[in-house]
């Protein structure tokens, strides 16, 4: 279905992608989670070398000037390596646009340029150690001292932690509402950051994850992103690009899931059948075709409406649908896959135990699938509960829709 929509500009992308992940070794995503490598630094340096980061951004800082359509059809492809190297792909994405976004002209030749080149290394700041979801009760503090801010606290759960060279960092700089005091910052690891590489994940390994300690970091003042207290207006654009790559690499995982599944269905016997001439498997394989079909449209009509609209109430409300529906499909359809395998899916002969592992961070990172469902449910209600004149009121096409004694609501 996919396929008939794609451009021949998109198809010729989604080739030199895929050409690119079958270059990446398989020592590499073994290691990685072995934890032998905790951060791989090659293998975003050859994706930059191929021009494959940062699609979306100006060809002036080393991008391709593409749209969200076109990366998402990169990152499908990316997903099939595993959630640790889709994400490590994605951080570029996300950290590259807030400062394409709402950087000057100098942060975007200083940091987003030499991102795009493979040049320096990036990762995103938000998760603090008493909250994921609670955002806005971010405790660390960043305080004006002449040309600099100094700032205190601790981030968790960093990805990239391990290896990245500068950090997007969420801190409050204010004493009033959270939503109105916080601001982000450009901090460079050089300027005292220290990252400790402290988890032991049971999934999405080799990504350098990892909690950042700011004691009295000296910041300047010009690594201040768009403005002190602004840091709300950023991270409401900056939810785009993380779940909406999130969506897209749970589906790159879960059908290189899916098909593993099915081969090895087409192959295996059992009481003198192919096991995929079973209802019990076969219906299993349609299913989640199906559900992976369902996310591929989702995903690639909420890129469109981004693509079109913007960051709206309206466009959030697709991405929140995107990041829950997509993540909940791919560890359904993983989760189905080694059923269909059985005891042998279980195991390290076939890859399907790590994709499981790596999946179910899906539906956790990036805001919950139940602060999807807030936000889904919030901007929803917006939406239907604000008068339009141009619809029909369907209300009245009851026989009795004028009995208004009968319509009690308290």
């Amino acid at each position: 279905m996919i396929e008939a929509l794609l451009t021949e500009q998109q198809k010729k992308l989604r080739d030199e992608v895929r050409g690119f992940v079958k270059w990446v070794p398989k020592q590499l995503l073994l290691d990685m989670d072995a934890d032998k490598v905790r951060f791989p630094r090659e293998y975003l340096v050859e994706l930059a070398r191929r021009n494959l980061l940062g699609l979306r951004f100006s060809k002036e800082f080393g991008g391709r000037g593409l749209q969200w359509v076109d990366e998402i059809v990169a990152l499908e492809e990316i997903g099939v390596l595993g959630i640790s190297l889709s994400c490590l792909f994605s951080l570029v994405s996300i950290v590259g646009e807030a400062i394409q976004v709402f950087g000057t002209e100098e942060q975007k030749r200083k940091y987003l340029e030499p991102l795009l080149r493979g040049k320096s290394f990036c990762a995103e700041a938000l998760t603090e150690p008493r909250g994921g979801s609670d955002f806005f009760g971010a405790t660390t503090v960043a305080k004006k001292k002449g040309d600099f801010y100094i700032l205190n606290g601790q981030k968790r759960f960093v990805v990239g932690a391990d290896g990245a060279d500068i950090f997007l960092v969420y801190a409050r700089t204010g004493e009033g509402s959270p939503h109105k005091s916080l601001s982000a910052f450009i901090v460079e690891r050089d300027m005292g950051v220290e990252a400790k590489y402290i988890y032991g994940l049971l999934g999405t390994r080799g990504g350098g994850a990892g909690r950042l300690v700011f004691r009295d970091v000296k910041v300047p003042e010009e690594n201040l992103l768009l403005g002190e207290n602004k840091g709300a207006n950023i991270f409401y654009q900056m939810m785009i690009p993380e779940r909406m790559t999130s969506a897209a690499g749970a589906v790159g995982i879960a059908r290189a899931a899916l098909e593993i599944a099915l081969r090895y269905s087409d192959k295996r016997k059992a009481f003198d059948k192919k096991i995929c001439e079973f209802e019990g498997v076969s219906f299993k394989i349609a299913d989640s075709i199906t559900k992976l079909d369902a996310a591929r449209c989702l995903i690639y009509g909420t890129a469109a409406a981004v693509d079109s609209l913007g960051s709206t109430g309206y466009t959030r409300r697709l991405v929140s649908e995107s990041k829950k529906f997509a993540t909940d499909a791919s560890w359904e359809v993983i989760n189905d896959a080694m059923q269909v395998m059985g005891g042998i899916g279980y195991t390290n002969v076939y890859p399907i135990e790590r994709m499981l592992r790596d999946a179910r961070l899906m539906m956790i990172w990036t805001g919950t699938n139940e602060i999807m469902n807030l936000i889904i449910q919030h901007e929803y209600f917006r939406e239907v509960l604000k008068p339009d004149s141009s619809l029909r009121n369907v209300e009245d096409d009851a026989q009795e829709s004028r009995a208004e004694d009968e319509k009690i609501y308290e």
